[in-house]
């Protein structure tokens, strides 16, 4: 099987497929790897290292897609890009296939067989292929150096002779992968952490991370996937008036709540940044989802009423290195689970198959993709 790995077009998008080790363990397995010339150069990977991992390097991008059974990417590739791909071969990537119906169809015209990696179910035999938490994972520790490095002030309690310091207080929405890795990031660099979540049963997750957990008492919260999917406006409401306080007096907010399918909930209006002391910080994880906090803006760092306000997209992209590493693990585990080095299983009933796979054959057949898409025509 060939597999095509492309240098990513996206902007500011430093990451790279595959890494050299990953690479190499595929050629031993049997597989073609050819990669984009200096496709992982962003990330600190070099044309050479990936020859002598067996890697052939392309500086033609339309001979290496024109040969390749199966591209991976990270982001979703783009028209031009899936012209070149060879009619009837395959695509592994995120995708977030309900966000991009015009690539959809394009998959179906070239009848492109497409796996979202952030599609992959989030069952334990699939943990090694969840791209979603690992680079969540990452986005979470640099969103607390993010607002660490634009406030004024340290994190830690300091005793000195001129004074005491009292420590950073760090507010956190959403008890998720990334806002668990920011409790602990946090933590570790000695701030009072404080953390809200529409689902209770993160409390415990939260506390053995030394973070405070703010209870909302309050039903109508449904949960799908380890994603809120719906939450009553009686818990909106309530949420709001606890929160409001905890902003106010915060150093720090970091907000991370996605509702998956569906823009990202309104969490931080704009009265609550004008209740913020100056020179506090709020970093938007969510901002490529419309973002949590009604005043950050896409891709930019603003101040408004003396808050300073990050809107960085893509975080784990800010630490390309790791990133890349751990997500070539991810989608090297789903290639080998889906096929062999003579080419893909379709175990079409397969659980993890299933879940992934956007379409096939020039058919939509995944059914959340197909509802979400259908509701939007």
């Amino acid at each position: 099987m060939n597999i095509a790995v492309l240098k990513e077009s996206k902007a500011s998008e430093r990451r790279v497929a595959l890494t050299p080790d990953v690479v190499k363990s595929l050629s031993k397995a049997g597989f073609k790897c050819g990669i984009e010339s200096e496709a992982g150069v962003a990330s600190g990977f070099y044309n050479k290292a990936y020859e002598a991992a067996g890697g052939l390097i392309f500086p033609d991008r339309a001979a290496l897609l024109g040969d390749a059974d199966v591209l991976l990417k990270v982001n979703a590739p783009t028209a031009d890009e899936l012209q070149l791909l060879r009619d009837g071969s395959a695509l592994i990537s995120f995708l977030y296939a309900y966000t991009v119906p015009e690539l959809v169809d394009l998959c179906l015209r070239k009848k492109i067989s497409a796996f979202a990696m952030d599609a992959v179910p989030r069952i334990s035999r699939a943990q090694k292929m969840d791209a979603l938490s690992s680079q969540a994972n990452l986005g979470g520790y640099k969103a607390v150096l993010l607002g660490a490095n634009a406030l004024g002030k340290i994190f830690p309690l300091m005793m000195t002779a001129a004074g005491t310091i009292t420590p950073a207080r760090v507010l956190i929405f959403g008890a998720g992968v990334a806002g668990l890795q920011a409790v602990a990031t946090a933590k570790r660099l000695g701030a009072v952490v404080e953390v809200t979540d529409v689902r209770p049963e993160t409390k415990e997750q939260v506390e053995s991370l030394g973070g405070r957990f703010l209870e909302v008492q309050a039903e109508g919260v449904k949960t799908e996937g380890g994603y809120a999917s719906e939450v009553s406006a009686e818990y909106l409401q309530k949420q709001k008036e606890l929160v409001s306080r905890h902003v106010a007096d915060a150093d720090i907010v970091i907000t991370t709540a996605l509702v998956i399918g569906k823009k990202a909930p309104l969490l931080v209006t704009a009265e609550m940044v004008e209740s913020m002391k100056p020179g506090s910080v709020i970093v938007d994880m969510a901002v490529e989802s419309g973002g949590n906090c009604a005043l950050s803006e896409f891709n930019k760092t603003v101040i408004k009423h003396g808050v300073t306000i990050i809107g960085e997209s893509n975080l784990p992209a800010m630490v390309p290195v790791n990133a890349s590493e751990l997500y070539a693990k991810n989608i090297s585990t789903l290639l080998l689970h889906l096929a062999t080095n003579e080419g893909f299983k379709w175990e079409m009933e397969e659980e993890v198959t299933k879940g992934s796979l956007i379409t096939h054959q020039g058919e939509l057949v995944h059914p959340f993709t197909k509802e979400i898409l259908a509701k939007t025509v």
